[in-house]
Parts: C-alpha cells; structure tokens; sequence
C-alpha cells in the first residue's frame, strides 16, 4: 500500500530531523536514544529546528557569503517559515515540518518560540560588529539570551514530557524551574567549553562584560553552574520515568564537563574544546540506567 502524501512526508521530515542530531551531537544522540518511543522523536525534532537556527547565525550563512542584512533575512525567513508552520501544520521545509507535528502535538506555542529567535538574532547583531572589540554581556543581556536561547528549550522539551500526563499545579510548577535551570546550566557550560571559538571567529563573550575571563570568573561560573544544575535534579524524579534516564544522562554528561573545565585553566579554554571521551559518556549513560530502574524498584 502507498503511504498518503502527508503521511510519507512527515515520516521522511523525522528521518532528516534525526540525521540532524546524529551528526551534530554524538552526545545529544546518546541521550535521545535513552528516551522512550513515545519522546524520542519529538525531542529530536525540536533539536533539529533549534540546531538549524543556530547554525544560519554560527557561519553558515556567513561562510555561503551573505553580508549582515542577508544573513538576517535568512534567519528571519526560517523564523517566519517556523510560525506559519504552527498555524497550518506543514511546511516545505522538512526540518521546520517535523518541528511543526511536534509543536501541534504536544501544545509548544510561540510564547516559546519568539524568544528563541530573538536571541538568534542578537547573535546576528555579535556577528555584524566583527571588526570591533568583542563586547561582553552585561547581567541582564546575559540573562535574557540564555532565557531565549536555553531555557525555553528545555521548557519545550517539557512539553514533550508532560504531554497527556496528570501533574499537579506544584508539580508543574518545579518541572518548569527544574527544565529552566537544566537549559540555562547546559548554555553556561557550553559557553565555558566554547570560549576559543566564540572569541575569535564569532566575536563573541557571552560570560562576563570584558571581553575575556579571568581564572576567578571562570570559577564563579563553574559554581553557579553547579547549583543550577542540582535545582534540576531535584526535579527528576517528577519527570515521566521514560524520560528520567534520558535526562539524567545528558545531566551527568554536562557535570562532568563542567568538573573538567573547574580544573582546566582559562588560557587553555581560549586555545581548546574540553570533550568527555566515549568511554566515559557510556559509562555515565549505565548510570543513569541503573538510577532509574532503582527508582522502579522503590
């Protein structure tokens, strides 16, 4: 029998969507894989949407040749191709498509996607400045990109967790909190982890107002991190148990990034990538495992 032509275009968006992440994040992809059926592919379809966004403003658009004023008409072309997608379901642009069955399915609204964007384009804005000084982020522009650029992530996510499941008011309330501080955590960390690349061909300083850190701001951010990342633990077991593990993992993984970076000098950081090897991202995912199926058993 011949799939209908809706049905065969969203089972070929999913595929693209799940090329995406494979060949983006071993480390996202590990930890999609934890995931239940049931998540699985929404969570990848919300990775691929951000990732795609992402890249237009980290050189893809730049390196295709587009000055600044192409390169954020591109973006907002995506964006506007994203909202028109939520309102009708489809759209041409399989990666934008498999977001949009998401996004309908599990109740993600634009009061979450406008924010996103907005803080793509501020990367934009970083990008257009690339002959001047790199100008750190004050308190508050920090805190509103990582909100825009992390944190409703994270809450989107939640929405793929706690779509058809019974929490209450309370509940509801620590997931958001908990999804927020694991978002906001995951960005910080990824910002110390990226520091050489977003100084010197991004033009960026995403951690402090100067326009490099110091070994003291380093370690500061190394301990914020850590608290946001225990508020989010403390949440975990309220997340649906096909989800737990998952999470847990990508948890642990970005904790141990983060102990590296605490014993890693800053003028290191401005010259490599800390990574996690492979070895010890299995070892960490077998743990999490382990801490769910406890969990079952209690």
């Amino acid at each position: 029998m011949v799939p209908k032509t809706h049905e065969l275009f969203s089972h070929t968006a999913q595929q693209v969507a799940e090329a995406v992440i494979s060949n983006y994040s071993t480390s996202f992809g590990l930890a999609t894989r934890l995931l239940g059926p049931t998540h699985r592919h929404h969570i990848r379809n919300i990775y691929a949407l951000v990732r795609i966004a992402d890249e237009i403003v980290d050189g893809l658009a730049a390196e295709a040749g587009l000055d600044a004023g192409e390169q954020r008409e591109l973006l907002d072309n995506f964006a506007a191709a994203t909202r028109s997608a939520l309102r009708f379901g489809i759209s041409d642009n399989l990666v934008i498509h498999a977001f949009a069955q998401t996004a309908r399915t599990t109740g993600i609204t634009f009061d979450l996607i406008e924010p996103f964007f907005a803080s793509m384009r501020a990367d934009l804005g970083a990008a257009s400045e690339s002959l001047a000084p790199v100008r750190g982020l004050l308190a508050d522009e920090h805190r509103d990109y990582v909100y825009g650029s992390a944190e409703v992530v994270g809450l989107m996510c939640l929405n793929v967790f706690l779509n058809d499941q019974v929490r209450t008011p309370a509940e509801v309330e620590a997931l958001e909190f908990g999804a927020r501080q694991l978002g906001a955590a995951f960005q910080n960390i990824n910002f110390l982890r990226d520091l050489a690349d977003d100084s010197v061909r991004l033009h960026r300083s995403y951690l402090t107002t100067e326009s490099r850190l110091s070994d003291s701001d380093k370690t500061a951010w190394v301990i914020i991190i850590r608290e946001q990342l225990a508020h989010a633990q403390a949440t975990f077991s309220l997340l649906p148990k096909d989800a737990r593990t998952a999470v847990r993992s990508a948890a642990a993984l970005f904790a141990a990034l983060n102990d590296r970076i605490a014993v890693t000098p800053v003028d290191r950081l401005y010259q490599e990538r800390v990574r996690i090897p492979n070895a010890v991202k299995a070892r960490l995912a077998s743990q999490a495992i382990l801490a769910t199926a406890r969990e079952g058993r209690t």
